[in-house]
């Protein structure tokens, strides 16, 4: 007899998870809760989410309440009385009448390696605190937000070229089979669930417009750690000769200088390196000022012949 499941999950990180309890025989998913559609892009297009994408296609029950507590739709995954449920990037705390709605188990696949990030940004963080490694944990959820027992566990490096979107990809494929791993010994009672240490939680709030904002003054090993822990998206900023300036790309070099953080090191037709904190520097490769299209720095340069060397072109607001 399979294991019926609800599942529950938004972005793209949670597709490949779907798919497996989809793909697995011994697993019957139930229904699907994820977020409501939300508006894209310029023209604002009322878009699914790519969760509920994969449940239409394969025809399973979707069910998209606004807010979950309280509504018709937390009634009736109560009333389908799950073996578990299983959560992945859903976005919505699950009120404790539905976890108790579990006839086995309410579990989350939680993209680090807890206690450290909890919270709705954990991979953004692990790369902009220059981490070497994140992972997948799968825990028990409860009430308080990631603090559940953790049931298992499993790491994987970050790269120097990795951005959030590369490690949600892996992340999505280690949750995935982290997953079909556990859930044997999970459904059999064979698991020996370890708790948090309290003194080593730290969390990982969802990034503010603030946060998006680059500290100059930082070496650049951490200006190059925030721009790709906020690449693919909302992407990092600075004030670039006297314009707000998206950043997509920066190489830190081995160059030093002497330099105050901001000021051009060097320049030439294909390159625009700059000082950072502590005497380091960096390659800006690929840019959007506000108001014009993304380029490369060759372009950027092109229609920026007022820079010079030594002058501060990184400047706060």
């Amino acid at each position: 007899m399979s294991t019926s499941i609800v599942f529950m999950g938004t972005p793209e990180f949670a597709v490949p998870i779907l798919q497996s309890l989809i793909d697995a025989p011994e697993y019957d998913v139930k229904a699907v809760l994820t977020q409501p559609d939300h508006r894209v892009g310029r023209k604002h297009v009322l878009t699914p989410s790519p969760v509920k994408k994969l449940a239409v296609e394969k025809q399973i029950k979707v069910l998209q309440p606004a807010k979950l507590s309280g509504s018709q739709e937390m009634t009736e995954i109560i009333e389908l009385h799950p073996d578990l449920l299983i959560t992945a990037a859903y976005g919505q705390f699950l009120p404790t009448k539905l976890l108790d709605a579990a006839q086995i188990a309410a579990i989350n696949v939680h993209g680090s390696l807890l206690p450290k990030y909890r919270g709705g940004a954990p991979v953004q963080y692990s790369i902009i605190n220059g981490d070497r490694e994140t992972g997948v944990t799968i825990m028990y959820m409860v009430k308080k937000m990631d603090a559940g027992d953790m049931i298992s566990q499993r790491a994987i490096p970050i790269e120097p070229d990795d951005d959030n979107g590369t490690m949600f990809k892996k992340l999505s494929i280690l949750g995935r089979d982290l997953l079909l791993d556990t859930l044997p010994d999970l459904i059999s009672g064979n698991v020996k669930p370890q708790k948090q240490d309290p003194e080593k939680v730290t969390f990982s709030p969802n990034i503010s417009s603030e946060q998006e904002k680059i500290d100059y003054t930082m070496s650049a090993q951490q200006i190059d750690d925030k721009v790709r822990g906020l690449r693919p998206a909302p992407i990092g900023n600075m004030k670039i000769d006297g314009l707000r300036t998206k950043i997509y790309d920066v190489t830190p070099l081995t160059e030093k200088t002497e330099l105050e953080p901001g000021k051009v090191v060097r320049i030439d037709k294909h390159h625009l390196v700059i000082a950072a904190g502590k005497g380091t520097t960096y390659q800006i490769n690929e840019l959007k000022p506000a108001g014009k299209q993304k380029m490369n720095i060759t372009a950027y340069l092109n229609g920026h012949q007022n820079i010079k060397e030594g002058m501060q072109v990184v400047t706060d607001d």
